[in-house]
């Protein structure tokens, strides 16, 4: 029998019912373990990005360190790792970075220091002057730093506004924004990702951390709660032209469930219900985040 399955005999071979059975149930437990071997490498590939040189990751430790980042935002490292978020999507000192939306600034206060004083050029992209009042803020607080942003507009809709020039960055990263672009009555997430698509270089990298709605989950609920699924931020960028080139689970949080009275402005930092089960919330923590890599095919 040996000899037959040895030599890619035709003729089936029989075995005893016992043993063929015995046979059958090893034959499935390795298959099974074989296929989680081959799961646990895939996500392991998916895990890896470029490993920043030493002397990069001491510029992105000490813009992460900088005593001038105020004392809140500090706190919430914890919750964002910004230094082994930007060194998963590859972020380098002499490259043309771009962010979105940036909001208070909470990452401007790691991403200029870093880029701008490491040689590079950086881009914070919003709608209009009041979505970038936030960054402005922190110009008039250091203007000889983030003076030396270019303040654009993004997404652009109209003629005549100026935005990030096609073809010109090496990384754009977008941190908890892809929902406001799906959200309310005229989404415009689709306009979004072929605009990052035209500003990058080829071979350039799209960033995007954004708060994790479960695959399991009603999508309606991507409508107003603040969560996506992976798959449907992965569907955006992908019908734009983007390949998919990673994940991470540096910003997880296993303890949100994605599924609160205000949806993600239940939790920490915003907290809408006020003192309503407030130490619930917090000992929750800031939302579950995916973190996704993209980059522009060559």
């Amino acid at each position: 029998m040996l000899a037959a399955l040895c030599e890619g005999s035709n003729k089936a071979p029989t075995f005893p019912n016992d043993f063929s059975r015995g046979n059958r149930m090893r034959r499935t437990f390795l298959l099974a373990a074989s296929a989680a071997l081959a799961a646990t490498a895939a996500t392991a590939a998916l895990q890896r990005s470029p490993s920043l040189p030493a002397a990069e990751q001491k510029a992105l430790a000490a813009a992460v360190a900088n005593p001038a980042r105020s004392d809140a935002n500090r706190a919430r490292d914890k919750y964002r790792s910004p230094a082994a978020t930007l060194s998963f999507f590859g972020v380098r000192p002499k490259q043309t970075v771009v962010e979105l939306f940036p909001g208070g600034g909470w990452y401007s206060e790691v991403i200029a220091p870093y880029v701008l004083n490491g040689g590079g050029t950086y881009y914070v992209a919003a709608p209009n002057d009041r979505a970038l009042g936030g960054f402005k803020r922190l110009v008039e607080k250091d203007a000889a730093l983030y003076g030396r942003a270019r303040q654009v507009t993004f997404p652009v809709m109209q003629a005549g506004q100026a935005g990030v020039p096609n073809g010109s960055a090496d990384v754009v990263l977008t941190f908890r924004n892809v929902h406001n672009w799906a959200m309310g009555d005229q989404p415009y997430a689709d306009v979004a990702f072929k605009q990052i698509f035209a500003m990058l270089k080829p071979g350039g990298v799209l960033g995007v951390e954004e708060h994790r709605l479960p695959e399991s989950a009603d999508s309606a609920r991507e409508k107003a709660s603040g969560y996506l699924k992976v798959s449907t931020v992965r569907r955006l960028a992908e019908q734009a032209g983007f390949r998919y080139a990673g994940s991470s689970e540096i910003n997880a949080n296993r303890k949100d469930t994605a599924n609160w009275p205000d949806g993600v402005w239940t939790l920490p930092p915003t907290l809408r219900l006020g003192d309503k089960d407030r130490a619930k919330y917090l000992a929750i923590g800031e939302s579950d985040r995916m973190t996704l890599r993209f980059v522009k095919p060559r």
